[in-house]
């Protein structure tokens, strides 16, 4: 799978709450802790969408 590119990580934050998000490699997500939600990582573009998103479990 390809992965998004390092420079874009940086910049982008959780279209919800605008805080930083963090790369899930093995999940392919990127992880807003703040919003509990995960965002998609489709062949290596970032799907920022809160409908796309899908809610952290409890012990996430």
């Amino acid at each position: 799978m390809k992965e998004p590119d390092r420079k874009l990580l940086e910049v982008l934050v959780c279209p919800q709450t605008r805080s930083p998000l963090r790369y899930d490699r093995e999940r392919q997500e990127l992880i807003s802790d703040s919003a509990r939600l995960a965002y998609p990582v489709r062949d290596g573009v970032p799907i920022m969408l809160i409908d796309e998103a899908r809610e952290l479990g409890a012990e996430e």
